[in-house]
């Protein structure tokens, strides 16, 4: 009971976290500035689950259950020393990579007994692999869209649904575990994926207005503006 209690807690703060960095991505919120979050709930996510594994007597449902929290653990802690020191965040990116493979295996492993969770650790695991994709690979853009506006955008409208909202119903017994609600719950995340595509197309510069202007004899040949 107490280690549930502690794993919920430790979730209730993480959508915190991705809400505030999901703004950070948009431009809303200085990097550094969401650092001590990311810190403090990188904390949270490494301290609460070793007091659930000392807990456990060697239990391996709680033990099983309990793992996968360092992993996001790590996550926050190390992006928020990305945000403080500028540290190349390469090497995050592929431990992101990592990160959402673990999410895809929970996801698949979870539909049966929980879908509501099994499209939580998908939604997870597109989250991860998104920064995996922008920091591990270097690619910014899918087509017309803004992967770094998309990530964020998705950040901010999924981050509270998939962690918040799921601590404080598991935190009063509330929880749904019926095809329906996973319906639901698949719903929402299909709806923030669509969403996430129309606010990063409007709120992403638009590319010719990222690359910096050259000089007018380069910008125009025989009347018609040329690219840089």
């Amino acid at each position: 009971m107490g280690g549930a209690l502690m794993g919920n807690v430790g979730l209730l703060l993480v959508g915190v976290a991705l809400f505030v960095n999901g703004l950070v991505s948009v431009g809303v919120v200085d990097a550094r500035g969401a650092a001590p979050l990311n810190l403090f709930v990188g904390a949270a996510q490494v301290v609460l689950p070793t007091l659930v594994l000392f807990q456990s007597e060697g239990d391996p449902g709680i033990v099983n259950a309990t793992w996968p929290s360092y992993l996001f653990g790590f996550t926050y802690l190390w992006f928020g020393f990305i945000q403080i020191f500028d540290i190349d965040p390469r090497g995050f990116g592929w431990y992101s990579s990592f990160v959402a493979a673990v999410a895809v295996y929970y996801a698949v492993k979870s539909v049966g007994a929980d879908p509501v969770f099994a499209v939580i650790w998908a939604t997870w695991a597109v989250m991860w692999s998104l920064f995996f994709v922008l920091l591990g690979l270097g690619v910014t853009r899918a087509g017309r869209v803004d992967l770094g506006h998309f990530t964020g955008w998705f950040l901010v409208l999924l981050g509270v649904p998939t962690c918040t909202v799921p601590a404080i119903l598991l935190l009063n017994g509330l929880w749904p575990t019926s095809v329906v609600a996973g319906l639901a719950a698949l719903a929402v995340l299909l709806g923030g994926l669509a969403l996430s595509v129309v606010l990063a197309r409007r709120t992403a510069p638009r590319v010719e207005d990222a690359l910096p202007a050259a000089p007018a004899e380069q910008r125009v040949s025989e009347g018609v503006p040329q690219p840089v």
